[in-house]
């Protein structure tokens, strides 16, 4: 148990790297807290119009997941314990201690975590959010329809194990919070992908 809780505190506190506000200020760009849904991730940073910094905050916020795994697999975790580090990566994205638990909606650490829990799955979360995005230009519907499949894929291919055990709890969450999401989506008030923040 004491071995447990050092791979999820690790995990954490590797999913509570802020990218988005690493990559924004390394850029000289605005804090994306500051503008658009002020959620500190890769599509608000485009929001700001920089495509390069959305780009690594993507690649940033993904790698998370994926690290957090692998670095409790190099000090010993087995398989469970190794995908509970990457569901704390997740946690840790969503509630960052360096943000004061105010952070992003997750989906591209998820993204990272499937990588490391079955490739396969993650690919086919990404096409069923770029499939998504591509139609329908809304960056919200796309992490919750991916979301939608990801849990089904770990079941079918894995059945009640380990994955399906992390991927089920870390989608649900991700559904949470895009909560607001759904609400404007609803509406008819959620931005498009690469609309930008109007200056006021």
């Amino acid at each position: 148990m004491e071995s447990l809780a050092v791979y999820l505190v690790l995990g954490y506190l590797v999913g509570s790297l802020p990218f988005a506000v690493i990559v924004s200020r390394l850029f000289g760009l605005a804090d994306p807290r500051s503008f658009g849904s002020g959620n500190p991730g890769a599509t608000n940073v485009l929001r700001g119009g920089n495509r390069a910094a959305a780009v690594l905050t993507l690649l940033g916020d993904a790698a998370k997941g994926w690290v957090a795994m692998a670095l409790a697999a190099q000090v010993g975790a087995d398989g469970m314990a190794s995908a509970l580090a990457g569901l704390a990566a997740f946690v840790g994205h969503l509630y960052p201690v360096f943000l004061r638990f105010r952070g992003g909606k997750g989906v591209a650490t998820a993204l990272g975590v499937l990588i490391g829990l079955d490739p396969w799955i993650a690919l086919v979360a990404a096409l069923v959010w770029m499939a998504t995005a591509f139609v329908a230009r809304y960056s919200s519907l796309a992490a919750l329809a991916a979301a939608g499949a990801a849990p089904a894929l770990a079941l079918a291919w894995h059945g009640a194990g380990p994955v399906a055990l992390v991927v089920a709890p870390m989608c649900l969450l991700l559904i949470w919070r895009h909560r607001g999401n759904i609400g404007r989506l609803i509406e008819g008030t959620e931005r498009r992908i690469g609309s930008k923040q109007r200056s006021s």
